[in-house]
């Protein structure tokens, strides 16, 4: 069973990924990075990190999701169309989706096979707990994590001055 949800959740990852990518309109990518964000959830409960999966729908499939959302519509482009590829695109994505493709098969292959007899990683007692996760974020990681929430927040400001910027223009 847990392989089944394995592949529904990492086909729902990869899907919402891709995607994100492919949708030319904002407000349509928001909603496949929510699908992604949601399948996410679902691997960490896989994983047996509740918390971390709780914490991923709440923060952001939720409330950052939602913040997305609404920079979208205020910027606009709902009457862009779904697909408009970018010139040339045809010709170059392919060619270097096939490249980034035969690296990563490569790295899977080479690194995966010789551990493939082996039991896997050992996870150990409360991986995923709030503690663990409050002394990685406020300890380990605290430049990166606070680096992304100034990234999230030049982010949505530069969003609204552009939208304020393409307002004026009319």
């Amino acid at each position: 069973m847990q392989e089944v949800a394995f592949f529904f959740g990492a086909f729902g990852a990869l899907a919402g990924a891709i995607a994100v990518i492919r949708l030319r309109n904002p407000f349509y990518s928001v909603l496949a990075l929510v699908i992604h964000l949601i399948s996410l959830a679902g691997l960490f409960l896989l994983l047996q990190a509740e918390f971390v999966a709780a914490a991923q729908i709440v923060v952001y499939a939720g409330a950052v999701m939602v913040l997305y959302v609404f920079v979208a519509a205020y910027v606009g482009g709902v009457d862009e169309p779904f697909w408009e590829p970018i010139p040339g695109q045809r010709i170059i994505a392919p060619l270097l989706g096939g490249a980034l493709f035969v690296e990563l098969a490569i790295a899977i292959l080479g690194t995966g096979l010789k551990d493939f007899a082996s039991e896997g990683p050992s996870v150990e007692l409360g991986f995923g707990s709030p503690a663990a996760i409050g002394e990685l974020m406020l300890e380990k990681f605290l430049i990166a994590f606070e680096a992304a929430s100034m990234l999230l927040l030049i982010a949505a400001v530069g969003a609204i001055v552009l939208a304020g910027r393409r307002e004026g223009s009319d």
